[in-house]
């Protein structure tokens, strides 16, 4: 498979997980269970009441990263911040609580690079480390594939935007090294990605990643917004399945944060396997596909300069 493919099957495969997902938000497995069986198609309604393939932040703010590395051709962190604030600004159904909380203290006058830190320092331990900057950061990872220096520099630059945490910010240069490890085809990306960060990365999430997959058992893993559950989770349905479809659905029967957990699965395993492993079933009912579609190929074929 070619990278342009694999970058398609990336940025697709992170909005067929949140639209699949966004449904049944909140729910529990058995919920999720005992009102659809297995959720293999896009659902209307349900969670936020969005017609079916409705995406939510995931997609909105990794497409807003896109857009940015498309048209600056480099990774601008002002620019960034600027779309987030004008998307922020346009009232969107769903948005995560600490990158509402950072956004704000961005539109306030706080500059881009202390927001996030800002924020961080005043949420106690146990609300100050969410999923809300990993499900939105595989744009990079395209950008930046064949620079793995300056993708782990400018993954954790961009988590810090809204989520100054060190397990956020190593936690999308774990992600985002391995999803380019996918798309420059190495055989072990995610092992790679680990040994690559291990040294300055906080040991709770070198430790809990290091589990994966083979020595944590599938009923341990958790589902809940904190970043480490996410990526943990995602990692191991990525990793362990045949398909992208097979892994998204995977992730986001497991219910609790579905959509961001089917996003971020859904970004590593369309990187792995590429576009065509996504059903044209979903393909042809996600919002935003075509701009998706082109945003991607324009990340895997445009020259983007380190910052």
């Amino acid at each position: 498979m070619s990278l342009e493919t694999n970058a398609r099957g990336c940025l697709l495969g992170l909005a067929c997980g949140d639209a699949l997902g966004r449904p049944v938000e909140f729910k529990s497995a058995a919920q999720i269970k005992s009102q659809h069986g297995t959720v293999t198609e896009m659902l209307g309604h349900g969670t936020h009441g969005q017609p079916a393939g409705t995406v939510t932040d995931d997609t909105d703010l990794a497409l807003c990263i896109a857009r940015s590395l498309v048209e600056q051709g480099t990774f601008d962190g002002q620019d960034i911040a600027d779309r987030f604030y004008e998307w922020y600004d346009s009232d969107p159904f769903d948005i995560g609580l600490m990158t509402a909380d950072a956004i704000r203290e961005y539109g306030d006058g706080t500059a881009w690079r202390d927001a996030g830190r800002e924020v961080w320092h005043r949420r106690s331990e146990g609300s100050n480390a969410g999923n809300g900057s990993l499900m939105r950061c595989a744009p990079h990872a395209i950008a930046f594939a064949d620079d793995f220096d300056t993708l782990t520099q400018v993954s954790r630059q961009s988590s810090k935007i809204t989520h100054y945490d060190p397990r956020c910010a190593y936690g999308c240069a774990v992600l985002n090294y391995t999803i380019a490890g996918y798309l420059q085809g190495e055989d072990s990306p995610f092992e790679n990605a680990l040994a690559h960060v291990e040294p300055d990365a906080p040991t709770e999430l070198v430790e809990t990643l290091r589990l994966v997959p083979d020595q944590i058992d599938d009923s341990q893993l958790q589902t809940s917004g904190y970043v480490i559950h996410t990526l943990q989770t995602a990692l191991y349905d990525a990793l362990t399945a045949d398909s992208a479809e097979e892994a998204i659905v995977s992730a986001v029967n497991r219910g609790g944060d579905t959509d961001t957990i089917g996003a971020v699965t859904g970004a590593l395993a369309g990187a792995r396997f590429g576009s065509k492993s996504l059903p044209d079933r979903w393909l042809s009912t996600i919002e935003y596909q075509e701009d998706i579609d082109l945003l991607a190929q324009a990340l895997a074929t445009t020259d983007i300069d380190p910052p």
